[in-house]
């Protein structure tokens, strides 16, 4: 009896050291993207979220080419999610901000873009302005956008006909916010 209580107390251990493992989430690692998209040395992942939400598109004549229109972003709409599926806080724009729950907020300098795929909107690597408010958004130096699906400018026509038409397409992308360490 006392060997069986043994070998399942063990099996027990095992399965719950498993399962404890599967809900930990793997450090961001930035191997993959361009160096133009990667964060100097010195900083520190601070929060990984999950944006989805909707661009605004809208057609437009072309400034500098008589004749010519095309869909141009408007703004973005969308929820900022952990990893679990919790709220953590939105982006929209212009001027494009990231919003945590608790109010602290940030705008920022694009300093790089790098393609995302057929259909995704490029990836994006932006400087962060300091933060208004206190809270989460406090102290974040960069935001990446990372594996991005969908968002991409419209396919249907734009003329003259919809000058001023709005097109709401749906997308996803990850956001990862690093804070000098």
């Amino acid at each position: 009896m006392m060997i069986k209580t043994t070998l399942a107390a063990a099996t027990l251990l095992a399965l719950t050291a498993c399962a404890s493992n599967m809900g930990a989430p793997a450090m961001y690692s930035q191997a993959m993207l361009p160096d133009s998209m990667q964060v100097p040395a010195g900083h520190r992942v601070a929060m990984e979220t999950v944006g989805v939400g909707e661009i605004t598109y809208e057609c437009r004549a072309d400034k500098d080419m008589a004749g010519k229109y095309a869909w141009v972003f408007a703004g973005p709409d969308a929820k900022l999610m952990s990893r679990g599926g919790q709220q953590l806080g939105k982006y929209y724009g212009p001027p494009a901000t990231w919003e945590a729950m608790d109010g602290s907020k940030i705008t920022g300098k694009q300093l790089a873009v790098s393609p995302g795929g057929d259909g995704n909107i490029p990836l994006q690597f932006v400087q962060a302005n300091p933060a208004m408010g206190v809270g989460a958004m406090s102290g974040v130096t960069y935001i990446q956008r990372v594996k991005t699906r969908g968002g991409v400018a419209p396919a249907s026509a734009c003329g003259m006909a919809n000058v001023g038409a709005k097109q709401i397409v749906n997308y996803q992308a990850d956001y990862i916010f690093w804070k000098a360490a």
